[in-house]
């Protein structure tokens, strides 16, 4: 059976997730009717990240196995057109070799947390970006972000119903900008590591933006990280900001595809 990987992007707003889910409108669920249209004994698909209700993807990857050999630009053209309707698209689709999984051949995940700081409520980007009216400090949650680069147990940074075997995690990059928005300021929060806890990235914005309104010193996100306790978290940032940015593979699939 021919095997297929994609990179896909998808506004997470009216999705209670990608995961499939019983009697809920997800990603994967949408995406696995319009396959079963194309091929009626269609099974199922790997995505490499779970992203939960409400989060976005610019980037997501996911492959799935056909019994019809496809010509990729057709097979494209084939799901795009019969996904009329929701807000997902698929920027490439590419045959790999059988060994390739969306999930586990991973190197490397980027994912990006936008964040609004002005007086003024969000009508546009509502659903796309974090809106708090106050200020934050650029520079205090830069210095706060340096004590999470590493490998470190996360556990206070992790939800409750994470399933991962270990808390241990290594971010390889926090990375945090501050430009120009109508009205006041966005802040960006790009964030590289192999592999997340459930809420992981979430926990850690919510914790950089207690640093950044001065209700917490920088230092203090190294004693929150060694007490190992979720009660020691700052608050969760919104689901609405966060986008699954990119998905790195060695070998790359997608070099040189168009």
């Amino acid at each position: 059976m021919p095997r297929y990987a994609a990179i896909i992007e998808y506004d997470g707003t009216s999705f209670a997730g990608f995961q499939r889910q019983q009697n809920q409108l997800t990603v994967q669920g949408a995406i696995e009717v319009v396959l079963k249209i194309l091929e009626p004994d269609f099974t199922s698909l790997s995505g490499a990240g779970r992203t939960d209700s409400g989060v976005h993807a610019a980037g997501q990857v996911i492959h799935f196995d056909l019994h019809k050999s496809w010509n990729t630009f057709t097979l494209t053209k084939a799901l795009n057109g019969n996904l009329t309707g929701h807000p997902i698209a698929f920027v490439k689709v590419v045959q790999v070799d059988e060994a390739f999984h969306a999930r586990f051949s991973a190197i490397k995940r980027t994912y990006l947390y936008r964040l609004v700081s002005r007086p003024e409520p969000l009508v546009f980007e509502r659903s796309h970006a974090w809106h708090v009216s106050f200020k934050l400090d650029l520079e205090a949650m830069q210095a706060g972000a340096t004590y999470l680069l590493g490998q470190h147990d996360f556990t206070t940074f992790r939800s409750t119903h994470c399933q991962a075997v270990s808390p241990i995690k290594t971010l390889d990059a926090i990375n945090i900008q501050k430009r120009p928005y109508p009205h006041g300021y966005e802040f960006r929060f790009t964030i590289e590591a192999k592999s997340f806890l459930h809420k992981q990235i979430r926990s850690i914005v919510g914790t950089l933006v207690r640093v950044g309104v001065g209700k917490w010193a920088p230092e203090d996100v190294k004693t929150a990280l060694m007490k190992r306790t979720r009660e020691a978290c700052g608050p969760l940032a919104k689901p609405h900001g966060l986008y699954l940015q990119r998905v790195d593979y060695n070998p790359d699939p997608f070099s040189g595809s168009s």
